[in-house]
């Protein structure tokens, strides 16, 4: 509670008490001394003295009445402002749902970010005026804080489920603290209404950059600026894979999933199918499938190939980097979309035809950045875990010479 605490609160409400007692008591000996005063003035006065007594204690009772209706309404305001809706005359019921996950949110209070509540969501984005992006998620809304600041407030849809992505978004993103990782500012759970609010990123997605028209753009600076965007994001998902003090394993990496600030730097946001782990964990138990098909590792689906690690990661920031490379969707044309292709073999057989790279724009300044980008990609997208490299050596390799990189086996599927 803003410029409040508890022991704050029962102060004043002894306080108010304690002078509205007082004030009673002090009008009624008052009221008595007086009628006893003026008793020996004869009998003239007797009327008039009781009536001004008793108008006396009138105003003393309205006064006293007055003050412990004050005093009520600041205690209901209180348990407004603490969100006590349990102790009020007329509670609101909460789902087991809303329940859990405020005391989630409870539990790790001392690092989430700020809480805003919803009327505060809606002054931020005027009442949700300007759309920024929209998902199966929800929206995007462009808002400002009072300080100025520009933000991108996600508002998330309605929804029956556990409440398990919003909580995990908030409880992974308060934990890191890197140039590649997006920043949350704050976020508002208040019913079923919720939304995150994160810094604004005015460039859009890395989506928006590989689609979008690029004919005014000198083919050398594409290349580089696609250079250091992977770079980037590599760095982003070392840091959440090993310099963090809990591993995060992120399981939706993907261009629509990257954020680009004003120099078109990388950040890594949309955290909801994350999971946090110890850094001492290689394997991690997941329930299900998690990721986008095109990005998402093979081992989901077969799991003989190995057990489900930040290796999921890699892989998915392996196809994203060939993505980047050919600038269209991860299905290749005339290749049916199934589980079992995850568009390896067209990749594979089209991007390492050097001599054939001028239909990706590839220009002889740039042919090397685009070999290293296509060999990192190919390394990253093996089939099985153990063969991926780390995302520190990721690192290593974008930043390293290209005679160091080796060709990647082909990446049988079967």
């Amino acid at each position: 509670m803003r410029g409040f605490s508890h022991p704050n609160v029962l102060w004043l409400l002894e306080v108010m008490a304690t002078r509205s007692k007082i004030y009673l008591v002090t009008c009624r000996e008052e009221a008595e001394a007086r009628a006893t005063a003026r008793g020996a003035g004869g009998s003239g006065h007797a009327a008039g003295t009781a009536r001004g007594g008793r108008r006396r204690r009138r105003g003393g009772v309205i006064v006293g009445l007055l003050s412990l209706l004050l005093l009520a309404l600041f205690f209901f305001i209180y348990l407004l402002r603490e969100r006590r809706y349990d102790l009020l005359l007329f509670p609101k019921k909460r789902s087991e749902t809303e329940q859990r996950v405020e005391a989630i949110l409870q539990n790790y209070k001392h690092c989430a970010p700020k809480r805003y509540e919803y009327s505060e969501v809606k002054k931020i984005t005027k009442n949700f005026k300007s759309t920024v992006g929209k998902g199966g998620f929800g929206a995007v809304f462009k808002g400002k804080l009072s300080d100025g600041q520009e933000v991108a407030v996600k508002v998330l849809n309605e929804s029956k489920g556990e409440g398990e992505d919003f909580v995990t978004e908030i409880l992974s993103i308060s934990r890191t603290s890197h140039v590649n990782v997006v920043m949350l500012l704050g976020f508002c759970f208040e019913g079923s209404n919720r939304a995150l609010i994160y810094e604004f990123m005015p460039n859009g997605t890395l989506a928006d950059f590989i689609y979008e028209d690029k004919s005014n753009m000198e083919a050398s600076v594409r290349w580089e600026r696609l250079h250091d965007i992977a770079v980037g994001i590599a760095r982003g998902l070392e840091y959440l894979h090993r310099g963090c003090n809990s591993r995060i394993v992120h399981f939706d990496i993907k261009p629509h999933n990257i954020l680009l600030d004003k120099q078109l730097r990388p950040k890594i946001a949309d955290f909801g199918l994350a999971k946090l782990c110890s850094t001492k964990t290689s394997a991690l138990s997941v329930h299900g499938r998690r990721g986008t098909p095109g990005y998402m590792a093979p081992e989901f689906c077969f799991p003989n190939f190995g057990s489900i690690s930040s290796k999921a990661d890699v892989y998915s920031y392996g196809m994203m980097v060939l993505q980047m490379v050919k600038g269209r969707d991860n299905i290749c044309a005339g290749v049916e979309n199934s589980s079992e292709n995850y568009s390896v073999y067209c990749i594979y057989s089209h991007l390492t035809k050097y001599d054939d790279l001028g239909a990706f724009g590839v220009t002889v300044e740039t042919v090397e950045i685009a070999k290293k980008l296509i060999l990192v990609g190919l390394w990253c997208i093996q089939i099985i875990p153990a063969d991926r490299p780390s995302m520190s050596r990721v690192v290593e390799m974008l930043e390293g010479g290209i005679e160091c990189l080796p060709m990647p086996p082909f990446p049988k599927l079967f």
